[in-house]
């Protein structure tokens, strides 16, 4: 699939690697400040420049707002394969690291609407679905998974997924949860963040 900059590709990543908070500071953040990392194809869906007959369910609100639509990898037809996307309208949240108690309305927003959106298209109640975010997220602008509990998703395990209920309850306890802590990732060898840790004497 190609929209814009945006493609599908097949990687596996190698071993993980360890972020705390002063090293996407200081090594992640700059790095991918630095990048041409467009989603330009992301605001085309929100815009509904592109993709807009693929768009199952969109809260509007600026804040807490949403659009869900299928991932390409979903056929459509297979309920146990299910895999949706929910991308935020807000364009100023990257990804977990930007997340904070202030975000708690649009992600208990998206839980509860996205779970809805599901069971009223599809048929699908909330018990069976799986939700979670990223980290590293394939591209940087925020978006939350949603997948049958019967589908083996790409990046849904525990290296790489973030469970979109242990996100809310990290919050709710802690403001600064995931700007602070230490995050592990998978990255590919040629990854030019991995080469930003290595250069810093971080691996």
């Amino acid at each position: 699939m190609k929209n814009d900059v945006y493609s599908t590709y097949q990687l596996q990543a190698p071993a993980h690697l360890n972020e705390s908070g002063e090293d996407y500071r200081n090594l992640t953040l700059p790095y991918i400040s630095s990048q041409s990392f467009s989603v330009q194809w992301v605001h085309n869906i929100l815009e509904k420049k592109a993709e807009a007959d693929r768009i199952v369910f969109e809260d509007p609100d600026p804040d807490t707002g949403f659009v869900l639509l299928p991932d390409f990898k979903w056929d459509q037809k297979q309920l146990q394969d299910l895999y949706l996307i929910a991308i935020v309208h807000r364009r100023d949240v990257r990804s977990l690291r930007d997340l904070a108690s202030d975000h708690l309305r649009l992600l208990t927003n998206i839980r509860s609407k996205g779970e809805d959106a599901i069971h009223r298209q599809y048929g699908v109640p909330p018990r069976k679905l799986r939700m979670y975010l990223h980290y590293q997220p394939s591209y940087y602008h925020l978006h939350v998974y949603f997948t049958s509990l019967e589908y083996d998703a790409p990046g849904y395990r525990v290296e790489r997924a973030h469970l979109l209920s242990d996100v809310i309850q990290n919050l709710q306890a802690d403001s600064g949860y995931y700007r602070n802590r230490s995050l592990a990732f998978p990255l590919r060898a040629d990854d030019g963040l991995l080469l930003k840790f290595k250069e810093a004497g971080k691996l």
